[in-house]
């Protein structure tokens, strides 16, 4: 299956904190999480976003629509991905 992956704003802004090395490969996690869910996917438990992808040291944060579209919320350093 094929997902349609679209970025909230908030996640537009994290990526140009993030070195370019690991800005390239979160892109590149992100088309590969077009194709049915390719990645680390975890499903999370009492956090908002429902899922998280892992790549590396960061997390992408998102949650999938029933139209199978991803919304990505957040792309965050392991260490702070979590904190509310």
């Amino acid at each position: 299956m094929r997902y349609e992956v679209k970025l909230k704003p908030r996640a537009v802004k994290d990526l140009p904190g993030i070195s370019r090395h690991d800005a390239a490969k979160v892109v590149d996690a992100l088309e590969e999480l077009q194709d049915n869910l390719g990645g680390d996917v975890k499903r999370l438990t009492n956090v908002t976003p429902e899922y998280r992808l892992r790549v590396g040291d960061y997390r992408v944060l998102f949650e999938i629509e029933q139209t199978n579209r991803v919304i990505v919320y957040r792309v965050r350093h392991r260490r702070e991905a979590y904190r509310t």
